[in-house]
């Protein structure tokens, strides 16, 4: 009798195809106030199309990035505003928010995480303001469309590749124990 779980296993292999995260599907319940709040965001506009049957999709794309998201009428079972929690790299977290606040969106205070790794959903955890130092990766903002799904805005102003040089003052001092130091 084997006590091995069904299906694939763990493996340190690195896949040998290349995966790009492409669409998320946000469920909304008003498709034209979604298209209008998008829209606001300043997202490019990628598609909007009508089919048959009650059938539409609507594609955005936030600026410099690779994936989109779609909405729309009978493109998702799931709750409109169920989404939770999806980030938006920025390289500036205070002028990002003050560009969305100037549009007239309503968007959090900064906030970090002392543990400085990643933000608890406990906003118990969490603390005010960017993070000391404004080290990258760690200070956040969110917002929510019209619908409740959240969107956090994080800053990561240089890049997390692996083990880091002796001296690296860019990350958290938590971060940086956490993946640890380039043999020297």
């Amino acid at each position: 009798m084997s006590l091995a779980e069904p299906g694939p296993q763990p493996t340190t292999t690195p896949l040998q195809v290349q995966m790009t995260l492409e669409v998320v599907v946000i469920p909304v319940s008003d498709v034209d106030r979604a298209k209008r709040f998008y829209g606001g965001l300043g997202w490019r506009l990628d598609i909007d199309f009508s089919g048959a049957e009650d059938y539409r999709v609507i594609q955005f794309t936030p600026p410099g990035s690779g994936c989109s998201i779609i909405f729309g009428r009978n493109v998702t079972a799931a709750a409109p505003g169920s989404v939770k929690g999806l980030h938006l790299v920025v390289a500036d977290i205070e002028v990002a928010r003050a560009e969305l606040l100037r549009r007239g969106f309503e968007v959090g205070e900064l906030f970090h995480d002392p543990g400085g790794i990643f933000h608890h959903a406990d906003q118990a955890h969490l603390c005010s303001g960017a993070s000391p130092g404004r080290k990258s990766y760690a200070s956040y903002a969110a917002f929510c469309d019209p619908d409740g799904n959240s969107w956090v805005m994080q800053e990561i102003t240089a890049r997390l590749t692996g083990p880091m040089a002796r001296g690296e003052d860019r990350f958290s001092p938590e971060l940086i124990a956490v993946v640890g130091y380039a043999a020297d």
